[in-house]
């Protein structure tokens, strides 16, 4: 029997400031970490004031990790120390993986009106994998297909499969599936989430209900991001929705429409060892990988990718 997944927990994404003085959303980090397991951060940059953003986030390293760059206005240039570099605009992609490690930048612009939107996802590697060579892996917004059901919900298929059509990221070990959705007004979508596999939207315009029963209840602890979900309550954007397991979601629109972006993944269930941009199992490893970034032997693999 079908197990629609209720909503476990809510919350507001938080301002931070990152890398050279990027102002951004924070919709979940570096707390409990496990509840999402394998995804570790999702930050939402997004502002019309290139002061915000200007500064970017020159070179840093990353290990033990993938990030995966959604641009939705503006653009993001970047380069690493292997000599890589490129350019991801609207609607492009960059799924990268660091593996065994590397040291890139990431300089956000602009539309000619100063709007810069993007989403950025950490997704961890599992232990048998994290020293794995890196890979880049750029899809340009044309590459990703969209399919409009006949309700009239637009679909951009990143990763996964929606009704025999795949997204353009395959062979990903977490078998993730990264969606992004429009549904329009006085609309219910019911949509097949794998049982046991973590999963989240994160509301970027507009507002619905994501539980069936328009009754889940979230922790009281507002001032540390949490939100107080009440009965018959219309979730808006800014807000990350942590599903429990079961076998499909159900969002319902009322007056407006909502987009959003949906993200599943199977679980790693291994130990964390996270400090800054490296993740690994244990302290030891991020002993090693900060000791090789300062004494220069981080960097294992020296061809392009």
């Amino acid at each position: 029997m079908d197990k629609t997944r209720k909503i476990k927990q809510l919350y507001k994404s938080v301002p931070t400031i990152e890398g050279a003085g990027v102002h951004l959303k924070r919709a979940f980090g570096n707390r409990e970490p496990e509840q999402l397991d394998p995804f570790l951060l999702l930050d939402d940059f997004h502002s019309s004031d290139p002061q915000q953003y200007r500064a970017g986030f020159p070179w840093h390293p990353h290990r033990g990790i993938e990030t995966i760059t959604y641009m939705l206005e503006g653009s993001v240039e970047h380069g690493d120390s292997l000599g890589n570099k490129g350019i991801i605009g609207p609607g492009d992609v960059q799924w990268m993986t660091a593996g065994s490690g590397i040291i890139h930048q990431e300089m956000p612009k602009g539309e000619k009106n100063g709007a810069m939107w993007g989403l950025q996802l950490w997704a961890n590697l599992p232990a048998a994998d994290k020293m794995m060579n890196p890979r880049y892996r750029e899809i340009k917004s044309g590459a990703i297909p969209e399919i409009t059901t006949q309700a009239g919900v637009k679909i951009r298929i990143i990763c996964g499969n929606i009704e025999g059509m795949p997204g353009p990221v395959r062979d990903v070990v977490i078998e993730p599936e990264y969606l992004d959705i429009t549904i329009p007004p006085e609309t219910t979508f019911s949509h097949p989430v794998k049982s046991g596999h973590t999963a989240f939207a994160y509301v970027l315009t507009g507002a619905a209900y994501f539980d069936k029963e328009r009754d889940s209840w979230a922790r009281k602890e507002i001032g540390a991001g949490y939100m107080d979900l009440q009965r018959d309550c219309l979730i808006k954007n800014e807000s990350l929705v942590i599903f429990d397991n079961g076998d499909h979601i159900v969002v319902t629109t009322v007056a407006d429409p909502v987009r959003f972006v949906l993200v599943s993944g199977k679980p790693l269930r291994e130990p964390i060892a996270w400090y800054g941009p490296i993740v690994m199992n244990t302290q030891q490893e991020l002993r090693v990988a900060f000791n090789e970034f300062q004494n220069g032997t981080f960097i294992k693999y020296t061809g392009k990718i």
